[in-house]
C-alpha cells in the first residue's frame, strides 16, 4: 500500500510537470502554510498538505478551456461563473483531484472546490485552505499581508471575515464582477464575527 509520503512525492512531480515554475513553488507555499494551520487548529495534517498541494492543478488551463472542459465533464456552471471564470478553476480543480489524482475524500475536494469563493458554513479545513492561498509566503500585493499572516494563527473565522471583506473591496474598485457566492459568503462570516464578539461582551 502506497504511504503519504510517496502520494505526496508522485503528486508533486506530476504537478511541476504539468504547472509554471512560480505556480508549483506557489503550490508547495500554500501545502506548507495548511500543513502549520492544520497543526495550530487540529486538523488533520495529511489532509492539509493534499488541499494544499493540489488545490490549484487546474491553472494549467485558460477560461475557455476551463469552460469547455466543465461542459464536456457536465460539471455545472453558474451564470455569475461564466462571467467571472478565474474562479472556474476550483470546481475543476476539485473534479481533477477526485479524477486524475483519485482523491476520494470528500473533506479535501471540498476545500479545492471553495478556495477562490469560500461558501457559508466551510469546514476547518475549507477555511485553512483559503486562509493558505492568501498568506501564503510567495504572496506580495495585499497591503494587509502581515496582519492576515499573524491573525491567521488566533482565529480563522476573523481571518476569513477579513480577508472576504479586503477582496470585495478590490474587486469593486477594479469593477471586476463579483461572484454572488464570495458575497455570501462574506455575508456569514460577519455574522460570524459579530455575534461571537457579541458573546464574549455578555
Amino acid at each position: 500500500m502506497i504511504t503519504m509520503n510517496e502520494q505526496v512525492a508522485t503528486f508533486r512531480k506530476r504537478l511541476k510537470s504539468r504547472l509554471d515554475p512560480m505556480r508549483y513553488e506557489h503550490s508547495l507555499s500554500v501545502s506548507y502554510i495548511c500543513i502549520a494551520l492544520a497543526m495550530r487548529y487540529g486538523c488533520d495534517i495529511g489532509k492539509a498538505e493534499l488541499a494544499g498541494l493540489l488545490h490549484d492543478c487546474a491553472k494549467r488551463y485558460t477560461d475557455n478551456e476551463l469552460i469547455a472542459r466543465c461542459e464536456k465533464h457536465k460539471i455545472p456552471l453558474t451564470a455569475a461563473e461564466r462571467r467571472a471564470p478565474a474562479v472556474i478553476h476550483a470546481k475543476y480543480g476539485a473534479w481533477m483531484a477526485k479524477h486524475r489524482f483519485g482523491i476520494i475524500d470528500e473533506e479535501i475536494l471540498s476545500a479545492i472546490a471553495c478556495h477562490t469563493t469560500g461558501k457559508p458554513g466551510m469546514s476547518t479545513l475549507d477555511k485553512i485552505l483559503y486562509i493558505a492561498d492568501y498568506i501564503e509566503p510567495r504572496r506580495d500585493k495585499a497591503s494587509n499581508l502581515a496582519q492576515m499572516r499573524s491573525l491567521a494563527f488566533q482565529d480563522l473565522d476573523q481571518t476569513m471575515y477579513e480577508i472576504l471583506a479586503g477582496t470585495l473591496d478590490y474587486l469593486a474598485k477594479k469593477g471586476s464582477s463579483i461572484d454572488p457566492v464570495t458575497q455570501e459568503t462574506y455575508q456569514y462570516f460577519k455574522y460570524c464575527v459579530e455575534n461571537t464578539d457579541k458573546t464574549h461582551m455578555t
